[in-house]
């Protein structure tokens, strides 16, 4: 539990513009939708994957590394590893359970199963989206575990997109749907205040001493 006098004490350190821009965001941040990458190889793509989260409002990004291991791409990422939630795992087993046991249905990204179009995609439905290698995409484990099986829609010769244009397209489209439902998609107050003073951490300068001399003036 986040103590409230303490990041009162911490936002006061903070620039009125940098306060209320933590606000309107927090307001738009949803744990309803996240995206889980499995072994993807090119460092940029999970980069930028991070970086399409941030900016529809995705808090968690989880990302399997049974055979691949690499630091996000800052210069792709451009910041977003400071604002969005990174959870790791060394098995595309260990992550799926994780996500079932916390309410999520798995929807494995895939142009290869007639299931369920975009566009069709039902919203209300907490959901993972599962994006796959480069070359192999989506692994077995996902497809036989998966809820769902999601596609976009394509009309030309080519029958893949890149795993981070993909993920670009599905995200901005199942967040503004999710927008105009009536259901409760928000963070709740009380995972709004852990990000505002996660975000306080990671933004203000000597932030340790600050949080020592508050609590042993």
């Amino acid at each position: 539990m986040t103590d409230p006098k303490l990041l009162e004490h911490l936002q006061s350190y903070l620039t009125a513009h940098r306060k209320q821009r933590f606000d309107t965001v927090l307001a738009q941040r949803t744990k309803h939708f996240t995206v889980a990458t499995e072994d993807v190889y090119q460092l940029h793509n999970t980069s930028a994957v991070m970086r399409s989260c941030d900016v529809f409002g995705i808090q968690e990004v989880n990302i399997v590394e049974e055979q691949n291991s690499k630091s996000i791409d800052g210069e792709i990422a451009m910041g977003a590893q400071k604002w969005v939630d990174l959870n790791r795992y060394n098995s595309v087993n260990d992550c799926i359970l994780d996500l079932k046991h916390k309410g999520y249905q798995i929807v494995a990204t895939t142009p290869h199963a007639n299931d369920c179009e975009l566009h069709d995609f039902d919203v209300t439905k907490k959901s993972c989206f599962f994006f796959g290698r480069e070359t192999d995409g989506v692994s077995q484990e996902v497809l036989d575990a998966a809820n769902c099986y999601l596609k976009i829609p394509m009309v030309g010769f080519t029958e893949s997109l890149n795993i981070s244009v993909s993920a670009a397209i599905i995200l901005q489209y199942v967040t503004t749907k999710l927008r105009q439902t009536d259901i409760n998609w928000q963070l709740s107050e009380n995972e709004m205040n852990e990000k505002r003073l996660d975000w306080c951490k990671k933004t203000i300068k000597s932030y340790d001493d600050i949080v020592e001399r508050f609590y042993n003036p």
